[in-house]
């Protein structure tokens, strides 16, 4: 099964817009659910923040080298979960092989937080692929500038909705427990759950 959810997801092939890792991964949900249905129950989502929005991610195409993280204020990643290879991730603004496995995302791209100031920990919200697809919903508010023009160019295709939001992305963003569609893990707990 890892090869045809590989052969799914080949980077060149996957709908992609810079700057909106929330709509590109819902988009490989989709496909995922369309595509292959027995294995949307294996897929995962995970929103990465904290609650000063300062996450780090090394090994970001954003980043001028490997060796300097970019810090966003949130980002997101897709997960497969139970590979012959254990779990992979699915980035498409990695620099590191797509997919990769989660351990070496971990070493490469997220490192230790121990290494880190507390404000930059990072959290993550993991939502099932399935919930995923019938829950999230942006209006992409976030990336319009007072003037209302684009901070970076929108997809191409309609606004994500769902039947219960239009708009509900800082439900995913936020950090706090109890709260929102799926659990919150800190770094260590999220690590030792999907490795």
């Amino acid at each position: 099964m890892a090869a045809s959810m590989e052969r799914l997801f080949l980077r060149e092939a996957c709908v992609y817009t810079r700057c909106y890792c929330e709509e590109n991964v819902w988009k490989l949900c989709e496909h995922v659910k369309k595509a292959c249905q027995e294995q949307i129950k294996k897929c995962y989502v995970a929103f990465i923040s904290n609650q000063g929005r300062t996450v780090p991610i090394w090994c970001q195409k954003a980043s001028k080298n490997a060796e300097t993280p970019v810090v966003w204020d949130y980002h997101v990643v897709f997960l497969h979960q139970k590979t012959e290879h254990g779990t992979m991730v699915y980035d498409l603004d990695t620099t590191l092989s797509f997919p990769c496995t989660l351990a070496n995302y971990a070493s490469e791209a997220l490192r230790e937080d121990t290494l880190l100031k507390s404000q930059y920990h990072r959290f993550f919200r993991v939502v099932s692929g399935e919930e995923f697809l019938c829950s999230f919903a942006s209006d992409r508010s976030h990336m319009k500038k007072a003037d209302g023009s684009w901070m970076e160019p929108s997809p191409a295709y309609a606004c994500i909705q769902s039947q219960e939001s239009t708009n509900n992305l800082n439900t995913f963003i936020c950090m706090e427990h109890n709260t929102g569609h799926g659990w919150i893990l800190n770094l260590t707990e999220f690590l030792n759950h999907f490795c």
